[in-house]
């Protein structure tokens, strides 16, 4: 089954690494990316662009409305994304568990939907 650890980081606690501790926390990342690749766990990941970098969009009545930055008021904001492929939820936890992130915010461990299923009960 295929999961997705969503990377949240409190800004604030990545302030406090230093340009050494980050690139070293990053360095880990990337290795330990490329070995979960190469064992076919890891089936994509991605480092996102600062929040000030986004834009929300949203519809209502028929309006468009678009916002800078990300919509929610929180602490963490969303930083990346591992795709994986795990027998169970306590196996995609264990593999987030693993990546440095969670020090600085947290992983969301999410269950990926079967889109193939899901077209076939909505006839697409």
């Amino acid at each position: 089954m295929k999961y997705l650890l969503l990377v949240y980081i409190d800004p604030e606690l990545l302030d406090q690494a230093t340009a050494e501790q980050y690139d070293g926390e990053m360095r880990h990342c990337i290795r330990h990316a490329d070995t979960l690749a190469s064992q076919g766990t890891l089936l994509g990941f991605n480092k996102l662009e600062a929040p000030t970098q986004a834009r929300t969009v949203r519809i209502r009545e028929g309006r468009t409305a678009v916002f800078d930055g990300p919509f929610a008021e929180t602490k963490e904001v969303l930083a990346g994304y591992n795709l994986v492929e795990a027998d169970s939820l306590e196996q995609a936890v264990e593999l987030a568990r693993q990546f440095p992130w969670a020090r600085y915010g947290s992983m969301e461990v999410r269950p990926v939907a079967d889109m193939d299923a899901e077209r076939v009960r909505v006839g697409a």
